[in-house]
Parts: structure tokens; C-alpha cells; sequence
């Protein structure tokens, strides 16, 4: 298994998070009891921007990837009340983004969904001031509306 990443907490995010999903543990929610102790190893860190270019707070958008398969996919880091049916978004109190709070670019951590162990890696992270759209791929079509599943040159 996976050596677990150091992470960082802001302390603006540390107090909220801790009610959050100390709750959450008391009612027996799985994602609350991982969370938990995510934030009971995490190191709390002063919110100063420059100190956390790279991490990823509540409110971060962040580019990751997974061992499963999912291409390059970026989702803001969000509060459960915040996250309604937005797929560019994702709740701090779910198996992902519970992996993903208090991650820097590069790091890898493990997590469970439905039993399976997973793996997510952190590409990049924008902070919540910035500006950013997440990228949408969508099929690529020709003028006369067929698809095009050429892939191009190849090497023979």
C-alpha cells in the first residue's frame, strides 16, 4: 500500500471541517470517519496565499487523475451544502474529496469507494480567487456531422 502523503490544513478551513466531520463520525458515516482522520494527522497552516499555491483547501479547484481509468479531471473542492447537482463540483464529505483536502501537486493518496481501493493524483491546484473553467471534452465532429474517430498519423 501506498505510503500516506503528508497534508495541510488552513486554519480558516480547520475549524468547520473538524465540526463537520466529527458529526458526521457520530452518526457512523464512513466518509465522516475517513475524514476524521485526515484531519487528526493533517498539520494546521497559517491561510497565507503564498504558503498554499499548490494545496488544496475547500474552494480549490484541483486537477487529478485516477488508477481507474478516469482521463485528467478538474472539480472545485467544496462544502457539502455547496455541491448540489454541479458536477464541477465536489463535497469535502465524500470518499474523493475527503482524499483530496490538504493535498499538494504531486502527491498521491489512496481511498476506498464501494470497498475498492483507489488512487488519486494531484496534477494542479488553482486557488479559489482565480478564474477558472473546468474543460468539458466533448466528441470531435466533421462539417457533415459524423463522428470523427480518426486518430491521426500513426507510426508504422
Amino acid at each position: 500500500m501506498l505510503p500516506l502523503p503528508k497534508i495541510a490544513l488552513t486554519a480558516s478551513d480547520y475549524p468547520r471541517l473538524e465540526q463537520l466531520a466529527r458529526l458526521a463520525a457520530q452518526q457512523g458515516d464512513l466518509d465522516g470517519i475517513f475524514l476524521m482522520g485526515e484531519i487528526n494527522r493533517a498539520e494546521i497552516v497559517p491561510d497565507e496565499p503564498e504558503g498554499i499555491p499548490s494545496l488544496v483547501t475547500i474552494g480549490s479547484w484541483v486537477t487529478y487523475s485516477t488508477n481507474w481509468g478516469v482521463p485528467r479531471r478538474t472539480v472545485q473542492l467544496v462544502w457539502p451544502d455547496e455541491c448540489q447537482a454541479d458536477l464541477a463540483r465536489i463535497s469535502v464529505l465524500t470518499p474523493l474529496g475527503a482524499a483530496l483536502i490538504g493535498l499538494q501537486v504531486g502527491d498521491q493518496m489512496p481511498y476506498f469507494v464501494a470497498g475498492c481501493l483507489n488512487v488519486v493524483r494531484i496534477q494542479n491546484v488553482t486557488q479559489p480567487d482565480a478564474k477558472v473553467v473546468p474543460l468539458v471534452r466533448r466528441a470531435a465532429r466533421r462539417q457533415s456531422g459524423q463522428f470523427d474517430d480518426d486518430p491521426g498519423p500513426s507510426a508504422a
